[in-house]
């Protein structure tokens, strides 16, 4: 059975005087993003590699597919949840932002998007990837960020919004769903690291 293979971001350079779209990959990042490359065999059926348009995706998507190069497909609407409102936060006031957003996703905490909103955003760009005929073979690898890739996963396990079905640590995680021919996804299960990926 085909997959789609959703992967978030590892670790990237935070600077508070560049718009967080633009952040890139850390050199950490970039070499788990690296080795995760070359150490796994979950990449080997990939046929088409999509990516949001923020520049730590575009990198981490690159570097996936790096060897063979392939294509990748650069799609806006894939973007992490809309953060512009507040900019850079520090990582304490960012994890109580992000709290308060998940826990009310109705609401927009601090001018930041909706989490529901981020979430149907999301659902409707994935569905728009798997009926793309550039889409039509092999696994499809998706490479976004790990706040709307969560509220993906909760939509298509059929679970409430909730930051406890988040990613662990700082990115660099996986979640894998089955393919189903009418486009249906099925999650195999949640987050997996780099690391843990065989």
């Amino acid at each position: 059975m085909r997959r789609l293979l959703y992967v978030s971001h590892p670790e990237v350079l935070v600077d508070p005087a560049v718009p967080v779209p633009r952040w890139g990959l850390s050199p950490v990042g970039a070499e788990r993003a690296r080795r995760f490359a070359t150490a796994t065999a979950l990449l080997d059926d990939v046929g088409s590699v999509w990516s949001s348009a923020e520049t730590k995706a575009r990198e981490t998507a690159a570097l996936l597919v790096a060897d063979p190069p392939m294509e990748i497909y650069v799609r806006g609407d894939l973007g992490e949840l809309d953060r512009s409102a507040t900019g850079y936060l520090p990582r304490e006031e960012f994890e109580r932002v992000a709290d308060e957003c998940f826990a009310a996703p109705e609401d927009s905490v601090r001018g930041w998007e909706r989490a529901v909103d981020a979430q149907t955003r999301t659902v409707r760009a994935v569905h728009a990837v798997l009926t793309d005929p550039r889409a039509a073979h092999g696994d499809v690898l998706v490479v976004g960020h790990g706040g709307v890739g969560t509220l993906l996963f909760c939509r298509v396990a059929g679970l409430p919004i909730a930051r406890e079905h988040d990613q662990p640590g700082s990115g660099g995680n996986v979640l894998t769903f089955d393919l189903h021919e009418d486009s249906r996804l099925v999650p195999t299960g949640g987050w997996v690291p780099f690391e843990h990926v065989s």
